[in-house]
Parts: structure tokens; C-alpha cells; sequence
């Protein structure tokens, strides 16, 4: 139980915290409060005292790996005005297809959805243009020198997004991106960092063609959002399936659907099978998204849902849009 907690008990959490807590992971930074995969939504969970800060890692047409969660710049960027006419046959502009250059030229906003804004209550869209897409080792450097000024040691947390669509591009994202991070000290089991993927084909290409040593997690999503090609998530969450997860990864990430559910309808979740399953194999079990503003039907409140996924499910670490409420809850200062 809470085995990464353990693992990083005065490396990665901030002074004071209960070592035996799960992990807040901060995800795309601070988004409840400012544009998702900003530096300064960065900063802000940096602030929050998260234990570590997740970075979605795509890239531009010169390689450069940028920080943005779509391969496609449309739902948080104003690409289409600036661009106009350089969308693909289906309408859609890809980060792949502009310079760093040209990315710097874009204002990044609240994401967007059909045209509306995907939250209610959040940072308004357009409501300022000083945010910018990041590169990876801008925000490497920004947490870094966090960490160096406050004396807190922050982890990250990168996803490397659509593996197979880069490489029909013409680009091994994987190989860019561990090379970064080699570079600046994150390669290895001891340091502050997860390496994840959806894509369960290149996990084990991470792990075994490129000689990844670092900690490994596999994302698990449902087959019916088409989060990668040829990976078979119903069967990933099978004891087959997470015997297979054991021998090439550290841990898994699931959707809260996946370990929480109130199956009796009594209105109270119940743990599903998947999270001690996974624990019995030694996998550590980093669950997404938790968000104070969309619950999931059972949870009348963060606070019953931040509950659940201690106690019921007994997570080693948690994705939230909300880092500070759900450190506040997991000090012991909830509602």
C-alpha cells in the first residue's frame, strides 16, 4: 500500500508531508486555475506542493519536444487565426506540421470543446495572452530551479503522446524524449521521475529496445476512445494482462473508472478488482483524473471521492487538476 509514497519519502514530497500519503501528481499543472501545460500553471503546482508535475510530450517538425496534451493544436491554442490555411484534409492543425518557431508565435488558452469551454468556472478563454507552449526543457528548467530556490524536490511525470503517429511521421518521439531527460539527470529508478504511455507496444520497445532503467507506468484507457493503435485495454486489465505489465513496467495508470465504481448502487464506490490485482504483482497504481469539478455520479464531494481512493481503493498516487485540494484533504485538512 502506497508503495511509491514510500519509495520517495523525503525525495520527491515536500517537508512535512505524511510519507505514507499517496503521491499528488499535478495534472498538465494547475489547469482548475490557469491554461492546462503552461509554465506558469506549473509554477502554480509547483507552489501547491505537488510531488510531482506531469509534462504530455509531443513534437514540433524540427524534433523539438514540446509540452501540450493533443497532437493537435486546436483545443488550446489559437492556431486557426494565426495559421489560417494550414490545417490538414480533416480540418485539424498538427503540432508536427510547424517549426518551435512558429509555435512560439501561438497564445496558449483555455482548452475549448465544440466550441465551448470544456469547464465551467475555469481560467477564462482569452482572458490573457501571455501564455505560450513550452518546450520539454523549459519546463525541466523552470521545476528545477523550483526546486533549487524553495528546497523542495518536485518530480516529473512525462507522457509521451501517440508514439505510432510520430513515427509514420517520420519521428522516434520516445528516443527524443529520453534523450532529454538523460540529459538532464532523470534516467534511472533513483530519480524523481515516471515515464508513461498509453501505448502499451512502445512501453516494452521503452523498455527493451531503447534501455530505458527509469520507472515505467502504463496508462490503461478503454478501447473505445482510441488512445493508441493495436493495444487491447480490455485485456491489459486481465491478471494475464497485468502479469504481462509486471515483467516490463513498475506501474499502472488507470482511469478512476477502472478502480472505483459504485457497482450495488448503494451510493458508495466500491473497489474494483484491477487495483489490488495490480498491487499483488508489485505495480504501483497512479489512478486519473481526479477533478473537484466533474465527480464521478457516486461522489457528492471531492473530499468522498479523495476518501475512496485512499481508503477503498487504496491508491499509491493520484492525477488531479486540483493538487492543493487534494493535498489539503491528504494532510488531514479536508472539508
Amino acid at each position: 500500500m502506497f508503495a511509491a509514497a514510500a519509495i520517495f519519502a523525503g525525495l520527491a514530497q515536500p517537508a512535512g508531508a505524511d510519507e505514507n500519503r499517496p503521491v499528488v501528481i499535478a495534472h498538465r499543472g494547475a489547469p482548475a486555475y490557469l491554461p492546462e501545460h503552461t509554465l506558469a500553471g506549473k509554477a502554480m503546482a509547483h507552489a501547491f506542493g505537488a510531488d510531482f508535475i506531469e509534462q504530455d510530450v509531443v513534437l514540433t517538425k524540427d524534433g523539438v519536444p514540446i509540452v501540450m496534451h493533443d497532437i493537435t493544436l486546436d483545443a488550446t491554442t489559437d492556431v486557426a487565426s494565426v495559421f489560417a490555411g494550414r490545417a490538414r484534409e480533416d480540418g485539424k492543425f498538427y503540432a508536427i506540421d510547424f517549426t518551435l518557431e512558429e509555435i512560439r508565435r501561438l497564445r496558449v488558452m483555455e482548452r475549448q470543446r465544440d466550441g465551448q469551454p470544456a469547464f465551467d468556472g475555469r481560467f477564462p478563454r482569452g482572458g490573457a495572452t501571455i501564455f505560450r507552449v513550452p518546450t520539454l526543457q523549459e519546463e525541466l528548467d523552470l521545476i528545477k530551479g523550483l526546486n533549487a530556490s524553495t528546497g523542495r524536490r518536485a518530480g516529473v511525470y512525462p507522457e509521451i503522446k501517440s508514439p505510432a503517429f510520430h513515427r509514420a511521421e517520420g519521428q522516434d518521439i520516445s528516443r527524443v524524449v529520453l534523450n532529454v531527460l538523460a540529459e538532464n539527470g532523470y534516467s534511472d529508478k533513483d530519480d524523481p521521475f515516471f515515464l508513461q504511455s498509453f501505448d502499451w507496444n512502445e512501453v516494452q520497445r521503452i523498455r527493451s529496445e531503447l534501455g530505458f532503467k527509469g520507472k515505467l507506468v502504463q496508462l490503461i484507457g478503454e478501447n473505445r476512445w482510441d488512445l493508441a493503435p493495436d493495444v487491447d485495454f480490455d485485456h491489459l486489465k486481465t491478471p494475464d494482462g497485468l502479469k504481462e505489465i509486471a515483467a516490463v513496467a513498475d506501474g499502472i495508470g488507470p482511469w478512476i473508472g477502472h478502480v472505483l465504481d459504485d457497482t450495488d448502487g448503494n451510493g458508495e464506490a466500491e473497489a474494483l478488482k484491477l487495483a489490488p490485482n495490480a498491487q499483488d504483482l508489485g505495480l504501483t497504481i497512479h489512478a486519473y483524473t481526479f477533478r473537484a469539478d466533474r465527480l464521478p455520479k457516486w461522489a457528492a464531494s471531492f473530499d468522498i471521492l479523495l476518501k475512496a481512493a485512499v481508503e477503498t481503493a487504496k491508491l499509491d498516487g493520484l492525477f488531479t487538476d486540483h493538487a492543493d485540494l487534494a493535498l489539503s484533504y491528504l494532510n488531514g485538512h479536508g472539508e
